[in-house]
């Protein structure tokens, strides 16, 4: 039987070319007033999972 994909993953994770798993910040989307500007620009940037948990990921995308 077919695994079925995990949909609250799927919107979450985005898997690259190379295998490596993408992934937002959280605390950016509301209650933003106390936190730095800079600190908001790096939370803008994506990033990539842990190895130890991108398989696991994978394997319900």
């Amino acid at each position: 039987m077919k695994k079925k994909t995990h949909r609250g993953a799927a919107k979450r994770f985005r898997v690259t070319a190379s295998g490596k798993v993408k992934r937002a910040h959280a605390s950016k989307s509301h209650l933003n007033g106390g936190k730095r500007r800079k600190e908001l620009r790096h939370l803008k940037k994506k990033d990539y999972v842990d190895s130890t948990q991108a398989k696991l990921i994978r394997s319900v995308i």
